[in-house]
Formats: C-alpha cells, sequence, structure tokens
C-alpha cells in the first residue's frame, strides 16, 4: 500500500511540475510575445521582459522581435521617366508595431519581407518611372558648379549640369516612404526609413556612357594637345626670332669690331710706311713678286717696266736684265 501512494505522489509532482512549467514562460528583452489559443491568438502582445503566465497545455506562445529589422530588396531594371533604364537596389528598415495583427496577416518575418518585397518595389518602381534621372541621383540642395570647374565640360553636356533640381533624390525617398507606408500598417508592421541604396545603369546604357566619357576625353586631350602643339610653336618661333636678333646684332658686332680693327690697322700701316716711303714701295713689290709666280701663266714685261726696279738695282753696276723671251700660255 505504501508503494502505491509513494507512485501516486512521485506522479502527482510530476504532473505539478509540468503544469507550472507549462504555466510560466520567459520573454528576453528586444523581444515582444503573442498567446495563441487553438491557433487563434488571444489576448495582447505582452512586450515587457520578465517572467508570465498562460494557460498551460492550450495557450502557445508565439516569440517576435521588437527591434529594428532589415529588409534589402532585389536590384530591380526600371526606366525613368526620360526612357534611361536603371537598375535599382533599395534598402527599408521596419519593425512590428502590433504583434497580433502581424501574426494575423503574414504570420512570420519570411512572409512580411515578402510582403514588404511587394509594396516596397511597387512603390520605388513608381517613384523611378515618374522622375528624372538627374532627379534621382542630385539632391536638392545642387549648386551650379562655378564656371572655372565647366571649362572641360563639353557644351551639350553644359547645359544638363547647369539644370536646377526641383525634387532630388531625398525628396523621392520620403515620397517612397510615405508611400508605403499607407499600406503596410495593416500588416501591423511599422516601417521607419527607406533608402535607395544604389543605382546604375545596365550593362547596354553603361557600355554607352562609357564609350562617350572615353571619347570626351579623348577630345579634351586632343584639345589640350592643340593647345600645346600651338604654344610650342609660338615658343619655338618667339625663340627663332630672338636667335636671329641675337645673330644679327652679334654679326654686326663682329662687322663693327673687325672694321675698327682693320681701319686701325690700315692707320698703323701708314704711320709705319708714311715714315719710309720707298721702304713701303718695297715691301709691296716683293709682296708682288711673291704672289706672280703661276706655273699655270706668264707674264711678258718689258726691262723698264716698273716692275723689275728692284731687281735691276740689285744687279752690281746697274746692269739691264736680258728681257725674257715672248711667250703667253693663258695669261697675259
Amino acid at each position: 500500500m505504501r508503494k502505491v501512494w509513494r507512485v501516486l505522489i512521485i506522479v502527482l509532482l510530476i504532473a505539478a511540475a509540468a503544469v507550472l512549467m507549462g504555466t510560466f514562460y520567459t520573454l528576453e528583452e528586444g523581444k515582444q510575445a503573442i498567446l495563441v489559443q487553438f491557433g487563434r491568438p488571444v489576448g495582447d502582445p505582452v512586450t515587457d521582459a520578465g517572467l508570465h503566465v498562460k494557460v498551460p497545455f492550450i495557450q502557445e506562445v508565439r516569440r517576435f522581435e521588437k527591434r529594428l529589422l532589415i529588409w534589402d530588396g532585389d536590384p530591380n531594371q526600371i526606366p525613368t521617366k526620360g526612357r534611361e533604364f536603371i537598375w535599382v537596389d533599395t534598402t527599408a528598415r521596419w519593425r512590428i508595431a502590433d504583434a497580433r495583427k502581424f501574426l494575423e496577416s503574414v504570420a512570420t518575418e519570411a512572409g512580411a519581407q515578402s510582403r514588404l518585397d511587394d509594396i516596397i518595389d511597387s512603390v520605388v518602381r513608381d517613384q523611378v518611372s515618374s522622375s528624372e534621372l538627374i532627379e534621382l541621383v542630385r539632391s536638392s540642395t545642387w549648386e551650379v558648379p562655378e564656371e572655372e570647374a565647366l571649362e572641360e565640360v563639353p557644351e551639350e553636356r553644359e547645359e544638363e549640369i547647369k539644370k536646377q533640381v526641383t525634387r532630388g533624390r531625398e525628396e523621392i525617398t520620403r515620397t517612397i516612404l510615405a508611400e508605403a507606408r499607407k499600406i503596410i500598417p495593416q500588416y501591423g508592421i511599422d516601417l521607419v526609413d527607406v533608402r535607395i541604396k544604389r543605382l546604375d545603369y545596365i550593362d547596354s546604357v553603361r557600355e554607352k556612357v562609357y564609350a562617350r566619357m572615353i571619347s570626351e576625353r579623348k577630345r579634351i586631350a586632343a584639345q589640350f594637345r592643340s593647345e600645346g602643339e600651338g604654344r610650342s610653336a609660338e615658343i619655338l618661333g618667339a625663340m627663332e626670332k630672338d636667335l636671329r636678333q641675337i645673330r644679327s646684332m652679334a654679326y654686326r658686332q663682329v662687322q663693327e669690331i673687325q672694321g675698327k680693327a682693320d681701319a686701325e690697322a690700315t692707320r698703323i700701316y701708314g704711320d709705319a710706311f708714311n715714315r719710309d716711303p720707298e721702304f713701303y714701295a718695297f715691301s709691296r713689290t716683293v709682296e708682288a713678286y711673291k704672289d706672280g709666280v703661276n706655273k699655270n701663266s706668264v707674264l711678258i714685261l718689258t726691262t723698264n717696266s716698273d716692275f723689275y726696279r728692284y731687281l735691276k738695282e740689285a744687279v752690281p753696276g746697274g746692269e739691264e736684265l736680258t728681257p725674257a723671251p715672248a711667250a703667253a700660255a693663258g695669261g697675259k
């Protein structure tokens, strides 16, 4: 009999422990919970961390995040208002605002992510399609660059750069957030923020953009080369002009110095030979004898010519020289 009571007591203790374990549950920080009874949510969401009570074996606890959650959409190919096809990558931050409504509508975070894909992607597509590319890229505080910064910009692009932006990227993202918030609260979700993470051209358009950029760079490089060549020609021309001027001045100075030197030499010779005119005549005659020697010609003169005066005077007794035979060969 004692053994039966002992077993019964043990069974009762186990049952009591099971009831107690099924009655109490703990909720961690950053979590919220909703009680589900026979598959349906009951009561208000539990948001305070700590120990809580539920009906054992009948009620079930469904826990959800109370902190911010991340939504990252897949990049979509969307045409802008100007028909430029671009890749748009969007991200968002959201939280579960009403756990009961969230459980009834989407049940899980995966279901919420799927619903956000549909809603946010749709709103983003509508806003991008109704906006110019320049509005998606720039902010409303865009300031037109100064004229110095626009010197290298092609004329066909200058008008586009100077274009004022009235509806910038920030306003577009705020509009996306406002439009999405009109739909999302029915799922017990609070959409905190939406941002365009990345914008990029599709491959075909990107290649054309790169080709245009390369063409512009080549045009600017050719312009720089042309300006450089023009400047080089200008410098070389100025250098050549200066060089000719320097040579001309140097030649003039040389001629002036040479003329002054010749004049001075002539004056010195004149002074020297004026002291003894006969010696000057003799010196010039000797030079003429030296220069008059020519193998290819014969000079015919009479013995009475002054050319041989000093030779005749050099003969003892003053005898006249025998005249040379008359001959002519390529001379006179």
